[in-house]
């Protein structure tokens, strides 16, 4: 029987197949290709079915999709898991078709990321700024979809304070 989430984001409940099924484990999301290219219509056409879920495979390798996820939304963790899809679909198409014929491969043309620096009119030219981000996001600055990805994580790459046990307080005599 598939299951969905409840409106609140909490817990689980007979319904949509779109987030679980019966063959995932509780609290992973699976990947539905259809709901994916709803969701980011600009690949279709650009990436087959078997290669979205190869990028999918991909994307839980950075976004732990386990009932041990930091994410524990499950709505929330399959946009992040789709924003990683979108992200590597933009860098790794490829301009040969792809082999089961369903796509193109060529990937839809990437808009520039970043904030613009500078812009000129005379021979055309652009000068996008970055300077803000660490140097760990260089990979997912390279997209839109990955730079997305990337202020949506930030709370999880914030230092977590895990209180132990209070210390009496040692006073000098």
């Amino acid at each position: 029987m598939p299951y969905a989430l409840q409106p609140n984001g909490t817990g689980l409940q007979p319904g949509d197949n779109a987030t679980m099924t019966d063959s995932s484990p509780p609290g992973q999301v699976t990947f539905s290709y259809q709901d994916w290219l709803a969701a980011y219509p600009a690949f279709v056409g650009h990436v087959s079915a078997g290669q979205a879920e190869s990028l999918f495979q991909l994307a839980e390798l950075i976004l732990n999709n386990t009932g041990r996820s930091p994410v524990r939304d499950m709505t929330r963790r399959r946009t992040l898991l789709w924003l990683l899809v979108a992200h590597q679909a933009q860098l790794f198409a490829t301009e040969t078709p792809a082999q089961s014929g369903e796509a193109t491969g060529s990937p839809p043309a990437a808009p520039p990321v970043g904030r613009v620096a500078s812009a000129t009119r005379g021979a055309v030219s652009i000068t996008l700024d970055g300077s803000t981000l660490p140097r760990q996001a260089g990979w997912f600055s390279q997209t839109q979809y990955g730079l997305i990805f990337w202020q949506a994580t930030a709370p999880l790459r914030q230092m977590r304070f895990l209180p132990g046990q209070a210390h009496p307080a040692y006073l000098w005599p």
